[in-house]
């Protein structure tokens, strides 16, 4: 299981030019399933992203998780995390996990992560044809002036 974590200012998707899931401040989370990855390990991973600490506190230190700051997380499928461009100008994908082992993975743990986080949890797009988010914003962070 592969998954690119962003922290996010806002982030949606867009289908045939229409918004279809959008959220605020939050994670937007590109996941990938392999063949061999297991329940624990969506669970585990689902607990990681809960506790990660990637948000400021009022004295400006990365110290606060998404539940407390009330923050979004969008979880969008992205088989092509798992592309091998080893050989020749085409990738493969062959060790990304089909739809129908994937989405019994990922799908179940929109619902395990809300609790945890308190935050809304847009789920998945399932399909191995859903276009990647069309848009995200971030804040670039600044060192602060002496």
């Amino acid at each position: 299981m592969k998954a690119v974590l962003m922290r996010v200012q806002r982030a949606s998707v867009t289908i045939d030019e229409r918004e279809t899931r959008s959220i605020g401040r939050g994670f937007l989370i590109l996941l990938a399933v392999t063949h061999d990855d297991t329940e624990a390990q969506a669970v585990k991973l689902a607990d990681k992203l809960c506790s990660l600490r990637l948000f400021e506190d009022a004295d400006g230190k990365i110290n606060l998780t998404l539940g407390e700051v009330g923050g979004e997380i969008m979880i969008v499928s992205q088989f092509t995390l798992y592309g091998n461009c080893r050989k020749g100008r085409r990738p493969e994908f062959l060790n990304a996990a089909r739809p129908e082992t994937a989405i019994p993975l990922y799908a179940p743990r929109a619902i395990t992560l809300r609790p945890a986080s308190s935050a809304p949890i847009w789920p998945s797009i399932p399909s191995t044809t859903a276009p990647s988010p069309s848009s995200w914003t971030r804040r670039i962070w600044k060192p602060p002036s002496n």
